[in-house]
């Protein structure tokens, strides 16, 4: 048996201005061939399942690439061309028994709205009875053209999404089953109108535990597999949004029935998706006054991990501003000031003009640079393995990094964007986060994978940057209208689709 398998992965906000050309997969570790293989064996993302179970079954393994970027602009027109040519070529040269994809599900190339529906639709018209298995990530704006084109699909049931092998393991067996004459596997998907937030979308939190709970529920008799996906607001495409999609073992109507189920229970709980902010200056004196730490202020609108500049002072000014001492932040990226550090070397005392390099045309903020003054505490090739229970296993790459410590605070910075989900983005460059006051961190949600059981309290702090929760600052060009809560007409349908 061959099997292809292979991941392309980028989580697209259309209103970044940063540029995802080719290189910035390479940054992130794109692979091809048998690189695929040495990279993401034993890992704990869905490819390293299907690495795992491919090789139980004694399969030839056919893995063209594995490239992901961390979120940002649009796809390039070159790098969507790079990461979708191994994969198609390999089918088109035939022998392919079946593939299993690692996707993401809300990818926006140049000249393609739907990354992966156009990946899989070539893919199907390339080979027609070819069995395919896709794993998605839980904010994938789900598609026609993606579940029509694939055998099977699912996505995580967490955010953060520790549960990647585990999704990758049961997609795969439900793709093995149907081959070995096992299983049927029939899809059932929809959506609602409805552009959830992605703050309210943790999976320990309400609406998307009881919705996740249920979708748990479900899989049961002749259900397969269900997902409910939150989606991910900030791509700027017709099927942006809130979907559910359900596999039955041969059973369409058990599976449009428990579809229906979920996607009403989601619409009916539609208010709960919104998130409602404070002041700045309010979420940081609340913080001032909780006395034990570690306390964790969430700059939620830089966060880079939805596509953010990471280069947003707004938070740690006003953190700054109100005397908060014993400070950690993960992390500015500032590729100029490392050189300037780099070249004044470590204990020399430094005043930069930090952060601030990004304008953001989408939502009309210049960038606007923090003059801070600290000593150059520890340089870095800002290389580590998460250890944590997200993208475990996984080498990062920072890029350069320093460390500056202006005696209140000691600031991670980066030449390369990352989300700070794993404590190694501080104990990578001598930082013990369970000892500091505070942590500020350019994150949402993924944060809780590393830093959530450490935390004593949490603070979302009502930034700036293009991963705003604030929809008033956000122009949508594509997204399918009415939708929620962008229109609000009095009298929504409870059964709208």
């Amino acid at each position: 048996m061959r099997l292809l398998i292979a991941m392309m992965k980028h989580e697209t906000n259309t209103f970044s201005p940063i540029p995802t050309p080719w290189q910035r997969f390479v940054d992130w570790g794109a692979h091809l061939g048998s690189d695929v293989v040495k990279a993401y064996r034993g890992t704990a993302m869905p490819i390293g399942a299907y690495l795992d179970l491919a090789e139980a079954r004694g399969a030839e393994l056919v893995t063209p690439i594995a490239a992901e970027a961390m979120p940002s602009g649009p796809v390039s027109a070159d790098a969507y061309r790079r990461l979708t040519a191994p994969i198609l070529e390999e089918v088109a040269k035939g022998g392919i028994d079946a593939a299993l994809l690692d996707l993401h599900g809300a990818m926006v190339a140049e000249d393609e709205l739907d990354g992966e529906g156009a990946l899989l639709e070539n893919i199907r018209r390339l080979a027609p009875g070819l069995p395919i298995a896709v794993t998605c990530d839980l904010h994938a704006n789900l598609t026609d053209r993606m579940v029509r084109n694939a055998t099977a699909l699912i996505g995580y049931k967490t955010y953060p999404h520790t549960d990647m092998h585990i999704v990758g393991r049961q997609v795969a067996r439900i793709l093995f089953d149907s081959l070995d004459g096992k299983a049927r596997p029939v899809m059932a998907w929809g959506n609602r109108p409805l552009l959830a937030q992605t703050l309210r979308m943790g999976t320990a939190d309400e609406p998307m535990k009881s919705l996740v709970e249920a979708a748990r529920a479900a899989e049961t008799g002749k259900i397969l597999a269900a997902t409910v996906f939150g989606g991910f607001p900030l791509a700027d495409m017709p099927d942006a949004g809130l979907s559910a999609i359900v596999i039955a073992d041969g059973d369409p109507a058990a599976a449009a029935a428990a579809r229906d189920a979920l996607l009403d229970r989601a619409w009916g709980r539609r208010d709960d998706f919104l998130y409602r902010g404070e002041a700045i200056e309010s979420a940081v004196a609340r913080a001032a006054r909780i006395e034990q730490g570690p306390v964790i202020l969430l700059d939620h609108a830089d966060n880079c991990g939805s596509g953010g500049t990471q280069d947003v002072m707004t938070v740690v000014e006003e953190v700054l501003r109100q005397g908060l001492e014993d400070v950690a932040v993960a992390a500015i990226w500032d590729p100029d000031a490392v050189r300037a550090m780099q070249r004044a070397g470590i204990g020399s005392t430094v005043t930069l003009a930090l952060g601030g390099k990004t304008d953001m045309p989408s939502i009309g903020l210049e960038g606007k640079p923090l003059t801070v003054t600290g000593k150059v505490k520890l340089l870095s090739d800002g290389e580590w393995v998460c250890r944590g229970s997200m993208y475990t296993g996984v080498k990062v790459m920072l890029g350069p990094t320093a460390v500056l410590d202006t005696g209140k605070m000691e600031i991670v910075i980066v030449s390369r964007h990352h989300e700070p989900w794993d404590i190694g983005i501080f104990t990578s460059v001598g930082i013990d986060p369970r000892a500091k006051r505070y942590l500020v961190l350019k994150s949402r949600i993924h944060y809780r994978a590393g830093f959530a059981e450490l935390a004593r309290a949490t603070i979302t702090c009502d930034g700036d940057g293009v991963t705003t929760s604030d929809n008033d600052k956000l122009r949508f060009a594509h997204l399918r209208r009415p939708i929620y809560p962008l229109d609000r007409p009095n009298d929504w349908p409870e059964d709208r689709a």
